[in-house]
Order: structure tokens, then C-alpha cells, then sequence
């Protein structure tokens, strides 16, 4: 039998690895805060502004007016419906702008506690003080 290649991971799965890390260690210090929310990873960003219900948060536009990295979306009622709060981390916009895998999984935490901080109305400081 011929030996068998490792399984490799996609990109993609690697980079949901690296945002599950982040998550996994913000919601081990802020458990309570956390509990609930939803957090996803998209490839690009999508804006329908055509919608008159969409919510456009200041954390969503960048300072250089560039694509964002990453979304909160607040929890809200819709069609009798909760739905939950939720932080959406874009793939490609931090892919582009890491140098290496070491840079991306920093640039990926970064971003996660810096929309955990925005969700959660505290400093990026006060949630992860490294």
C-alpha cells in the first residue's frame, strides 16, 4: 500500500482556525459577555445599499475608506424572530494585508478583539490587554 499524504487544509480552513483561536481565547475571559454571539467568516465583504433596514456601524468603514475587515451586527428582532448578535471576519481584506501566516493570525486577533471591544462598548485594551 502506498504511504499515505497528510491532509492538508485549505486556506479558508486554516483562516477559520486562526479566527476560531481568537474567539476561542476572548470567550474564556468574557464568557458571560459573550454568550450568545455569533461569530462567522466571510470571504468579501457584501453591502446591499439598497436596503433601507441596513445597519452601517462606524467599525464597519475603515479610516482610509477602504473594505472592512471585519462587521458587528447587533442583535435585533426581525419577523417576530430574535436574532443574535453577530461578528463577521472577512478572509480575503486580511489575507491581502498579512505578509506571512504569523502576520495574518496577528492581524486576525487584532480584529477580533477589536470588534469584540465594539460590540461590547469597551476598549480593545481592556479586552485583551497583550
Amino acid at each position: 500500500m502506498p504511504p499515505t499524504l497528510p491532509l492538508s487544509r485549505s486556506r479558508a480552513e486554516q483562516f477559520d482556525d486562526l479566527v476560531l483561536d481568537a474567539v476561542e481565547d476572548l470567550e474564556r475571559r468574557w464568557e458571560r459577555e459573550l454568550a450568545g454571539v455569533e461569530f462567522a467568516v466571510e470571504d468579501v465583504p457584501w453591502v446591499d445599499h439598497s436596503s433601507p433596514d441596513e445597519v452601517v456601524l462606524d467599525s464597519d468603514v475603515l479610516d482610509d475608506g477602504s473594505v472592512p475587515l471585519a462587521r458587528v451586527l447587533p442583535a435585533h428582532r426581525e419577523d417576530g424572530q430574535d436574532h443574535p448578535a453577530r461578528i463577521v471576519v472577512y478572509r480575503r481584506p486580511l489575507e491581502i494585508r498579512a505578509a506571512d501566516r504569523e502576520d495574518l493570525a496577528d492581524l486576525v486577533r487584532d480584529v477580533v478583539v477589536d470588534q469584540v471591544a465594539v460590540l461590547l462598548g469597551r476598549d480593545p485594551e481592556e479586552i485583551d490587554p497583550t
